[in-house]
């Protein structure tokens, strides 16, 4: 019975856990696969037109990539595309494996609007993997980027050049991974091919600021071009010499000691502001002749991030899932973690394999603990419900002899079968041992004290039969009890885990909190799937087992009464 047991247990939990059906797997050599859904549709990001070679940042954690499988510096990392066979360009900015945190940066041939079917396979666990070149991530139409987070300066941008004084620091903790901390103090790049576009030509920039306060700050200038913030609002000067009485333009509102994202875009005669990836303003206007120095974060105090410039007009869509796609609330971005060449069918999440995959080892032990407790109490139930359900078998058939066959109730021989079965069989047996030991063949008859003696031995073996219906019976009531506290226990711990986790790495989003948090409470869960079956399976066998005490004390009763009818004095 308890290898039965077993047996179901595991079944339960590998179809549980077990996905629908194995899709293709692109490499078999990489043992791990995160599958990345971008859900441009109503219930995800909403967007409302296609956007061709946009850049994506894809944040990893623990609950959707596997950081033990994949090397230590994420070099055996490839993206694919949605069939799962085409390379794409990336490039990792962040990969953090003590805290099982990552940025990656892909760049997919376009992402379709209103579609949950846009999607990407991030690929790890190969050991003898090379790294891969990012160099075709940020190409053309882009022409600078500012990362603040590579290398050893504080202000390493990937294309564009360095800065000629490198005298700001950085946050470690910032919003994609390290930001630039800017102080008030200028951060400039010299004079470069990059840093130049003729008159007339498409401009966009955009980048991430996080200020102290909102009422002066020069975000980017570049020749004639300036983008500041006054007063709270996102401002633009296009044109060193702009018309008598025209005003720059201006739009949106910033608030202070929050992440905002700001952008320009020049194309077509017209110039447009956005922040947040929503359009605030525009006018008329045409890109000056412009080149560097290019000067960042002027009399900004606060942190700034990911400035971009590109020589192509970016547009709303582009822009919104830029802003979107960068930002720490980016729950449009779906990812599903695979291991072993599997996939659940249709690319479905497979969440249960999202909560054990983030269980932490506290969380592991008590659920151990957990299911011990469960295959005992299981096999407690099992066993008690057989042996009840036979007793009571058994003594309905046994009184339905002891009261309405024709032969002597106190013949041993005649009403007794040496089956274990009966409880009452068993006492009756013993009563007429008791009583034969008393009359010693004799038909005098018993005294009272004879049969106050018989039935004390009586008493004493219903006590046994009691305590044998009962034995093993605690072990329900420790799982009842306990079941639940220890549940609580693993979640407690889990939980405290996970945030202290988080403030290690300074990354709040809810993609990096969620999996750990719920995770933990599947402690709590185990728990109660221990103590619901056995308070279930308690309450029935303690009824049944009051239901055969009560009988048993009853034929005591009624053989002590018809025995002294029997064999007492008249």
């Amino acid at each position: 019975m308890t290898r039965t047991v077993r047996w179901l247990a595991a079944i339960g939990w590998c179809a549980l856990l077990a996905p629908a059906a194995a899709q293709a797997w692109w490499n078999a050599e990489w043992t791990s696969r995160t599958r990345i859904t971008i859900d441009t549709s109503a219930q995800g990001l909403g967007l409302a037109e296609a956007v061709n070679t946009p850049l994506i940042a894809l944040r990893l954690h623990s609950g959707n990539f596997d950081f033990a499988a994949a090397k230590a510096d994420g070099s055996d990392i490839r993206v694919l595309a949605a069939d799962d066979k085409t390379p794409l360009p990336f490039a990792i900015e962040r990969f953090d494996t003590v805290n099982e945190l990552a940025l990656v940066w892909v760049k997919p041939p376009n992402v379709l609007p209103g579609s949950d079917q846009n999607v990407l396979h991030v690929y790890a666990g190969n050991p003898a993997a090379a790294a891969e070149s990012a160099a075709a991530v940020f190409t053309e139409p882009l022409r600078f980027v500012a990362h603040f987070s590579e290398g050893n300066g504080p202000a390493i941008n990937s294309i564009g050049g360095a800065p000629s004084a490198e005298a700001a620091a950085r946050d470690a903790n910032g919003l994609l991974a390290a930001s630039l901390q800017a102080g008030g103090a200028p951060l400039t790049w010299p004079v470069s091919d990059a840093l130049k576009w003729p008159a007339g030509a498409a401009f966009t920039a955009s980048m991430w600021v996080k200020p102290q306060a909102v009422d002066a700050a020069n975000l980017l200038a570049i020749g004639a071009l300036r983008l500041a913030i006054e007063q709270g609002a996102l401002v633009a000067s296009v044109g060193a010499a702009p018309a008598a009485g025209a005003q720059p333009l201006r739009g949106g509102t910033l608030a202070a000691d929050a992440w905002s994202h700001v952008a320009l875009s020049i194309g077509g005669g017209t110039a447009r502001l956005f922040v947040n990836g929503a359009p605030v303003g525009e006018a008329a206007a045409t890109l000056p002749a412009i080149e560097g120095p290019l000067t960042l974060a002027e009399g900004l105090r606060g942190l700034m991030d990911e400035v971009q410039l590109s020589s192509q007009a970016a547009g709303s869509a582009a822009l919104k899932l830029a802003a979107a796609s960068q930002g720490a609330d980016n729950a449009f971005i779906k990812a599903t973690k695979d291991s072993g060449g599997e996939e659940s069918d249709g690319g479905s999440t497979s969440y249960m394999g999202v909560l054990v995959g983030n269980l932490t080892l506290d969380a592991w032990v008590v659920i151990g603990i957990l299911g011990v407790m469960f295959v005992i109490a299981a096999w407690v139930m099992v066993e008690k419900s057989i042996a009840v359900l036979r007793i009571d078998r058994g003594n309905q058939q046994f009184l339905l002899r002891f009261r309405n066959e024709a032969h002597d109730a106190f013949d041993g021989a005649g009403i007794t079968t040496a089956a274990t079965e009966s409880s009452l069989e068993r006492l009756h047996r013993t009563g007429v041992m008791e009583l034969n030991k008393r009359r010693n063949g004799s038909d005098a008859a018993l005294s009272g004290a004879s049969f106050s003696a018989v039935k004390a031995v009586l008493d004493a073996d219903l006590v046994r039969e009691s305590h044998s219906l009962n034995a093993r019976m605690v072990l329900l009531t420790i799982a009842i009890s306990g079941g639940p506290f220890l549940g609580l226990l693993g979640t407690v711990v889990g939980v405290m885990i996970t945030f202290a986790a988080i403030a290690a790495a300074g990354d709040v989003n809810v993609n990096a909190i969620a999996p750990g948090i719920a995770a933990a409470l599947l402690a709590t869960v185990a728990g109660l799937a221990v103590a619901i079956p056995a308070l279930f399976g308690y309450n029935w066998l303690a009824s049944r087992i009051k239901n055969i005490s009560a009988d048993m004390q009853i034929f005591v009763d009624e053989f002590v009464t018809r025995a002294a009818e029997t064999f007492g004095q008249r």
